[in-house]
C-alpha cells in the first residue's frame, strides 16, 4: 500500500475534536505524521505537546506510532494496531471521559494563560467564545488557510 501524503501545506489537519475509537486528537494525530513522513507538514508539529497528551494517555511511542504510519495504514488498520498494540489498554469509557477532558481543556496555569491569550490576540482579539486549546487550534487552523476570525 503506498503512503498516504496528507499536504498541510495546502490545508489544516482534521480538527483535534475529530474522533477515532472514541480518541480525540487522534485524527489529526495521523494526519501530522503522515505529513512529517511526506515532508509537507508545513507549521505543523508531529509529535507536538498536544500529542504528547495522547502518546502519555496510550503509553504508545511517537516513533512506534510513526513507523506504522509509514507503511502506509489507514485509519482504521492503524486504529487496529493502536488498541492491540497500547501498553496502557483502556476501557471505552476511559477514553471517553479523557476525550471530554481534552476537549474542553482550557489553560491552567499563570504560563498557559498568556501563551493562550497572546495567541488569541494574534488571530481575533475581538472573539470572546475562545475558551479551550481546541477552540484556539480550530481558530488557528481556520485563519491560517485564509479564513475570517
Amino acid at each position: 500500500m503506498a503512503l498516504f501524503s496528507f499536504d498541510l501545506t495546502q490545508r489544516p489537519p482534521r480538527s483535534p475534536r475529530v474522533r477515532l475509537g472514541g480518541f480525540v486528537c487522534l485524527p489529526r494525530l495521523l494526519d501530522k505524521g503522515r505529513a512529517h513522513l511526506a515532508g509537507k507538514a508545513g507549521e505543523y508539529r508531529y509529535n507536538c505537546p498536544l500529542d504528547q497528551r495522547w502518546f502519555s494517555f496510550t503509553g504508545l511511542s511517537a516513533d512506534a506510532l510513526l513507523g506504522e504510519l509509514a507503511k502506509g495504514k489507514s485509519d482504521s488498520e492503524m486504529l487496529a494496531w493502536i488498541l492491540e498494540t497500547t501498553p496502557r489498554r483502556r476501557e471505552p469509557s476511559e477514553i471517553l471521559g479523557w476525550s471530554a477532558y481534552m476537549e474542553t481543556r482550557a489553560p491552567g496555569d499563570a504560563e498557559s494563560h498568556q501563551v493562550f491569550a497572546e495567541s488569541l490576540a494574534k488571530l481575533a482579539p475581538a472573539r470572546e467564545d475562545i475558551a479551550s486549546w481546541f477552540d484556539l487550534l480550530d481558530l488557528d487552523d481556520h485563519v491560517s488557510f485564509g479564513g475570517r476570525a
